[in-house]
């Protein structure tokens, strides 16, 4: 399901066709030979090197020259250049053709930095505009040529390959939660995860309704009660061939050699409107159509996994279903049974995201796996707490709580761990179940997560509440206006560095 038309290409020098060249120019140190301009004239057309700064230098004929600010050069990481590459993107949007030096520039290794300017470029100049019947012609940038010397060639390949992959991923998640909610319902989202499988060689399980009744998964048939579209999870299942057939010796015997086994479950509610707990009907709420984000960031990591070669074995639960009022809804005071036999009274039908992960960590934690992470737009309370530009993160096990921050910091997705404190577990005591679904007016991200661990059968395992970040209001570095598709690029980084502890 690629979403991008943007095609990049590696070579040693520009080509002749290019209609601009991108320019990487610090802050500080000495000027590249290809701007013509003096620091004092630089300055004086409010141009500083700042991070993400460009500045469009007309050359002979009817070729540029695009000055793009990438800081001072000691701190040019990474996160720096994919910021860098998203504003020259911007700044280039009206032009066909386009080569840059940014892969060359900055500090660390030429993969990594490559990766991230591909990553930024395509990110930044993707729109959702199928719906527009009129599309605006202001982003026809097609190709990129990336230059990088006879010694950097190699891995500027070799990272621009691995941008690609991964930038097509996240615009693919990015598309999918824009999607309004008639255009994308649980049924639809199984068909494409269907599709995406037989694309990039997965194994995709569908549950029905029916199936999901058998199985007892009671937050699912309960939070579905109020719609019309069917419920549907998705199992994906992934596993590196490179383990398939493998023997390791133990003594005098030998075993099959298993790889670290990684589950990841995302909330797929497709449009919540809050159920019989209604929400209000600001204009803020259309964005409840990407309340799928977590189920949309896990497919679009499970798409990219072959190609890129990840050695660990990785199953995924999309648990998809609409929350909606009607007379069939689930009300307040119901009692839920989940799969794995536990009780749960609702006090708040509009606390359904709880519901839906319960049931995937139930059967998640059921296959034993090393680890289970979950990523869910789940609570206002986290939004508030952290704002819009990082998650929430809280688990059950330290080590690995720790290895979701290290995708984090790898992957510029910012969250932040809250404590999983205990003591706040009999805020969601029930007097006639085991449990409520909320917990009162505080710590509401909190009770959320001790609510999820009691899915989890003590397994090692990581909740990340993205329910801040899952939107932008405006375009910023390498983020556009609308669905985020967050938690996709770090999930990505996690699956391929994930140790058993």
């Amino acid at each position: 399901m690629k979403t991008s038309t943007l095609v990049i290409n590696v070579a040693s020098s520009a080509p002749a066709t290019a209609e601009a060249i991108g320019i990487a120019v610090a802050g500080d140190g000495a000027l590249p030979k290809e701007i013509i301009l003096t620091r004092t004239q630089l300055g004086a057309l409010g141009f500083e090197g700042k991070v993400g700064q460009t500045l469009v230098i007309p050359m002979v004929g009817t070729k540029y020259t695009i000055a793009v600010g990438i800081g001072e050069v000691g701190k040019a990481d990474a996160d720096v250049m994919r910021n860098a590459a998203a504003a020259l993107a911007r700044a280039s949007s009206k032009i066909g053709s386009l080569t840059t030096t940014l892969a060359n520039a900055g500090r660390g290794d030429r993969s990594e930095i490559a990766q991230a300017v591909v990553e930024g470029l395509m990110l930044a100049t993707h729109r959702y505009d199928a719906l527009k019947t009129k599309v605006k012609l202001s982003a026809k940038l097609s190709t990129v040529t990336l230059v990088a010397t006879s010694s950097t060639t190699a891995a500027v390949t070799s990272g621009a390959k691995r941008g690609v992959i991964i930038a097509d991923a996240v615009l693919m998640a990015r598309d999918l939660a824009n999607m309004p909610p008639a255009y994308l319902t649980a049924k639809m989202i199984a068909e494409h995860a269907q599709k995406i499988g037989i694309e990039v060689g997965l194994r995709v399980e569908i549950f029905t309704k029916d199936q999901l009744l058998a199985m007892g998964c009671g937050g699912m048939i309960g939070v579905n009660r109020g719609s019309v579209n069917p419920p549907r999870m998705v199992k994906i299942s992934y596993h590196p061939s490179a383990f398939r057939g493998a023997k390791k010796s133990v003594g005098k015997k030998s075993k099959s050699a298993k790889p670290p086994h990684l589950i990841m479950v995302g909330k797929g509610v497709m449009y919540d409107s809050g159920g019989i707990s209604l929400k209000p009907s600001d204009p803020s709420h259309a964005m409840m159509k990407a309340d799928m984000s977590g189920a949309a960031a896990v497919l679009a990591t499970m798409s990219t996994l072959k190609a890129l070669g990840c050695k660990n074995q990785v199953t995924a639960y999309l648990m998809c279903t609409d929350n909606l009022p009607s007379g069939s809804a689930m009300a307040m005071g119901d009692v839920l049974t989940m799969r794995n036999g536990k009780t749960v009274e609702i006090h708040n039908t509009d606390a359904e995201g709880r519901l839906v992960l319960a049931d995937g960590l139930s059967l998640a934690a059921e296959q034993k796996p090393d680890a289970i992470v979950d990523i869910a737009t789940l609570t206002g309370a986290c939004a508030r707490a952290l704002g819009p530009s990082m998650s929430g993160v809280m688990g059950n096990n330290q080590r690995f709580v720790d290895q979701v921050v290290s995708a984090s910091k790898a992957t510029d997705e910012q969250t932040w761990q809250l404590p999983l404190e205990r003591q706040y577990r009999k805020l969601i005591d029930s007097y006639i179940a085991d449990m409520k679904n909320v917990g009162g007016p505080d710590a509401g991200a909190i009770t959320a997560a001790l609510f999820l661990e009691e899915f989890v059968s003590g397994i090692p395992w990581a909740h990340l509440d993205i329910a801040g970040p899952m939107w932008a209001d405006a375009d910023a570095g390498w983020l556009q206006r609308g669905a985020t598709a967050y938690g996709t690029r770090l999930l990505v980084n996690l699956a391929e560095n994930f140790k058993k502890r």
